[in-house]
């Protein structure tokens, strides 16, 4: 059974997966992964069968505890279990699954996503339904689970994965690399990079943290990551302590439409680093998205704006910081130009074909710059900082947060968040100070 309605077919919300074990042996010449996944799921509900989320790739052998009775199904795109015996609701028992073949993007209403080749390596740019192209999982936004990801590849390329880099080893040409992620994560922001990069280390306060980056793109990249240390100290003032554990960047030599998140991860196309800083507020967006959208998940993607409008208004935070237009001018210059947008979006629920819209982000963040002229700035960071804990590694819902935010500041929000979430027509500018 699906579990989100923008994306209905995927994920089986009949299970929840708590842990992932990937080992993965990859060939960047001929793009070819042989893998197994070893999966710890929890039954919801009784099972006789279930669905992890397989596109593109071939699974030759399955076996739910071990056992050969095991049947399986290849779909386009599912991967049908059905175990020798049933699954009483509340129990919890291993999926090994073996798979193989050459893994690429899927194409979906939001493009195509997923794993995708470079020039001469790869990246991995899963939102929202791009992660069963490299292996098999249960993606829904809310289902977090820990991972421990073991990818082999040719000696000339550095992997970036999220988590600890708990081993290195070279043998006969090739390297693994081994990644630990023990914070719980979505499964479409579990990414993988290869590319023939030099790996920096970032300092970035008590968080630890490294840049990988083609080597002749080392001066621009240092320009224009100059300020992270500054932003990474705005950022943890005003939404609380750095939540995971570590922040890489990677820098592709290719040009890239976006950045992309990941946990505990931005990655940036050489035309977003090029040493002109006409980037840097989306340098601010990605960090941002560390706290919102990472470590405090989405449980459905109709609330994609605690995500995008929370990180969009961390751009305007960082700009008035760093001596650029306040955010009460970037709230009026966005106001401004939404006003002669259509009017047809549903903040709360605008709808799969439009939950990327840039209406969405910016929005979003005049939906918290009107929060924060209602209650005065102290409530207001308040209000993020008690939600970044409160969610810290789960995730939440629109209802959720507006929740919260009437607990903290001991008042009724809710004509505010109807207006600016819940009706289509644009709301009159906030010009209230708090």
């Amino acid at each position: 059974m699906s579990g989100d309605r923008y994306a209905p077919t995927s994920g089986d919300s009949d299970i929840s997966v708590l842990s992932y074990q990937l080992k993965l042996r990859y060939k960047v010449a001929t793009n070819r992964l042989d893998a197994e996944a070893v999966l710890n799921v929890r039954a919801n509900t009784r099972l006789v069968e279930f669905r992890l989320d397989l596109v593109g790739l071939t699974a030759s052998r399955v076996r739910v505890d071990g056992a050969k009775r095991t049947s399986f199904r290849n779909g386009a795109r599912k991967l049908s279990i059905r175990p020798g015996q049933a699954i009483e609701a509340g129990a919890q028992f291993e999926v090994s699954v073996r798979y193989a073949g050459h893994p690429e993007p899927r194409n979906s209403r939001w493009g195509r996503v997923g794993w995708e080749e470079l020039d001469d390596g790869v990246l991995v740019g899963s939102q929202p339904v791009g992660a069963p192209t490299w292996f098999p999982c249960n993606d829904l936004p809310g289902d977090k689970a820990t991972y421990l990801i073991e990818l082999t590849c040719e000696d000339a390329y550095t992997v970036v994965a999220p988590g600890q880099l708990t081993g290195r080893v070279r043998a006969a040409g090739r390297t693994t690399w081994t990644f630990d992620q023990q914070i719980p994560t979505a499964s479409y922001l579990v990414a993988v990079h290869i590319g023939r990069y030099r790996s920096d280390p970032l300092e970035l306060g008590s968080v630890p943290g490294s840049v990988h980056y083609p080597a002749e793109l080392a001066r621009p990249v240092a320009a224009e990551l100059a300020e992270l240390p500054a932003m990474m100290a705005l950022f943890e003032d005003c939404f609380g302590p750095y939540p995971l554990g570590r922040y890489d960047v990677v820098v592709t030599p290719d040009v890239l439409e976006i950045p992309l998140e990941a946990q505990g991860m931005a990655v940036f196309g050489a035309n977003h680093l090029d040493g002109n800083h006409q980037q840097e507020r989306l340098v601010a967006h990605e960090l941002a998205h560390q706290w919102f959208g990472n470590s405090v998940g989405l449980r459905r993607w109709q609330d994609i704006w605690l995500n995008e409008g929370f990180c969009c208004y961390a751009e305007w935070l960082w700009s008035q910081a760093s001596g650029g237009p306040s955010c009460q001018q970037l709230a009026k210059q966005h106001w401004t130009l939404l006003a002669e947008l259509p009017q047809d979006l549903v903040l709360a629920d605008p709808g799969a074909e439009l939950m990327f819209d840039d209406r969405v982000y910016k929005r979003g963040a005049l939906t918290l710059h009107a929060l924060r002229r209602s209650v005065g700035d102290d409530c207001f960071f308040t209000i993020l900082r008690s939600w970044t804990t409160a969610r810290h590694h789960a995730s939440g819902t629109t209802e959720e947060f507006i929740a919260l935010a009437e607990g903290v500041a001991d008042l009724d929000l809710g004509p505010l968040f109807d207006q600016w979430l819940r009706q289509p027509a644009l709301p009159k500018f906030p010009s209230r100070s708090g």
